[in-house]
């Protein structure tokens, strides 16, 4: 008999895209590297990271654009409506990183870290008490 897995939904701003991912998810983090800052118009990213198995496209897969950030990595989003849901990395091929916002289903987490906080916008205050370091998993 196999295991009941949940799984949890997503889309992008018009809903053109659509997602969902099994649970368990692995983390959650807020990066606020550069370059989420730009890529979101945000002062920093809320990212939650998966398997990459356990990621499906549900629909608007012709939708799903990827931008090459840099030499290792992609920002994955929406052609429609341009919302950045979507990261991946050569640095951890076996994850699928996606914005906690983007899903239609509360997931029940709050980040656990503050990535790249070395690279955080002076404007906003910061009082959570979490870790504030660069994310070990990307320093290999």
């Amino acid at each position: 008999m196999e295991k009941d897995i949940k799984k949890v939904y997503g889309s992008c701003l018009c809903k053109s895209f659509q997602f969902k991912v099994d649970l368990p998810l692995k983390w959650c983090s807020n990066c606020h590297c550069t370059r989420c800052q730009k890529a979101h118009g945000s002062g920093f990213v809320t990212w939650v990271g998966f398997d990459r198995d356990s990621f499906r496209i549900v629909k608007g897969e012709r939708l799903l654009r990827w931008y090459s950030s840099s030499k290792k990595s992609e920002f994955g989003f929406c052609k429609t409506c341009g919302s950045s849901m979507l990261y991946r990395s050569i640095k951890c091929p076996d994850e699928i990183h996606i914005t906690l916002v983007n899903f239609n289903d509360d997931l029940k987490i709050s980040p656990q870290i503050d990535s790249y906080f070395d690279t955080h916008v002076h404007w906003l205050s910061f009082e959570q008490d979490i870790p504030k370091k660069n994310d070990p998993r990307f320093d290999k």
